[in-house]
């Protein structure tokens, strides 16, 4: 059962938010979720991220791995380059 930390797509058509998820890597996109540890609100001006980096490490030291739009959103947090709300 391989893990990944990802989006999963909510809000209205055009104003997209996301959730950042861990969920196993077979399921659907805004299928089921073993755990929320963040959101993000590209929409929004300025953009809203607000991530649990605590429980990001922690699912990665247990095989989680983060896609690749999930890492960019990762370093922006680390670096506090979104403001988080």
């Amino acid at each position: 059962m391989p893990l990944k930390i990802r989006l999963a797509r909510g809000g209205a058509k055009k104003h997209p938010c996301y959730r950042i998820v861990v969920a196993d890597s077979e399921s659907k996109r805004d299928g089921r979720c073993i755990e929320k540890i963040g959101y993000y609100e590209p929409a929004k001006n300025p953009k809203v991220l607000n991530l649990d980096l605590k429980k990001v490490n922690e699912w990665i030291e247990k095989g989680a791995k983060p896609t690749d739009t999930v890492k960019a959103l990762i370093k922006q947090t680390k670096r506090g380059a979104v403001k988080e709300s």
